[in-house]
């Protein structure tokens, strides 16, 4: 795998670990990160051995404590525009593949809750902590703050946490469906990498399908909805995949997907 400035990159298995590596920064997200953060999910995207992503933090303070507050100033309207129209990372994580975990491992403020929402699943430490504070610099979220949160625990919790830029917990952020779990702090990576392996087990191929599916249903129309899952369905069918899961069924063993 590739090398990079803010990042760091490791395979476990059919499993890659990708690491945001600027721990005296608390993580934040500089111009630097997001680009190499693109670059990296191209890379893991070509890599067929890949099939599930996990994103962390590096040290113990921080998944991500939000941009790099540094860079905005003396910004225009118009450069900020150009810099957000770009290359975006939340849309490279959002539009990726292949499942995607956040290992949510301490802060995860502004763009890096903003980053872990564009991620399929959250694993949050029982001692993460979260918000959306962009209101106290004067400025809003954007990087789909406004969008995904409220998708993700409705308008009324988005617009408390959006108005105010008050903090969360963890167990709230459960509570509300901003996280899907909460383990012990200490056993965050254990139970992480547990479910990214139980999650690489599947076939890639209605791995890709079940993605593309439930992106739909939170995107679209029932009615549209229910169209494509017809057609993703039908088209897990051409795949090797279905073949061997439906023989491993009848054989009574472990299906052994190949991702073709």
């Amino acid at each position: 795998m590739a090398s990079y400035e803010t990042l760091l990159l490791e395979r476990r298995g059919r499993v890659a670990l990708l690491t945001i590596n600027r721990p005296e920064k608390l993580n934040a997200l500089n111009i630097k990160t997001r680009q190499e953060g693109a670059q990296a999910l191209e890379e893991l995207q070509a890599d067929e051995g890949v099939r599930v992503v996990v994103i962390t933090g590096a040290g113990e303070k921080s998944f991500v404590a939000g941009a790099d507050i540094a860079e905005f100033e003396g910004r225009t309207a118009l450069t900020q525009r150009d810099v957000m129209t770009g290359r975006s990372l939340f849309t490279a994580f959002d539009a990726f593949t292949k499942p995607v975990i956040a290992m949510i491992n301490g802060f995860c403020l502004g763009g890096g809750c903003e980053l872990a929402m564009a991620c399929d699943l959250r694993i949050a430490s029982d001692k993460a902590r979260f918000a959306q504070p962009e209101i106290n610099l004067g400025i809003i979220p954007g990087g789909g703050g406004t969008q995904r949160l409220t998708h993700l625990v409705g308008e009324s919790k988005a617009m408390e946490m959006i108005l105010t830029g008050e903090m969360i917990d963890a167990e709230t952020a459960r509570q509300i469906g901003l996280v899907n779990r909460v383990v012990a702090h200490a056993e965050l990576e254990a139970e992480t990498m547990k479910l990214a392996e139980k999650i690489a087990e599947k076939s890639p191929v209605a791995l890709r399908m079940a993605k593309e599916a439930v992106k739909t249903a939170a995107r679209s129309t029932l009615d549209e909805g229910l169209r494509r899952e017809i057609d993703l369905f039908a088209l897990c069918f051409s795949s090797e995949d279905k073949d061997e899961g439906v023989r491993a069924f009848l054989e009574k063993r472990k299906a052994e997907f190949s991702g073709r």
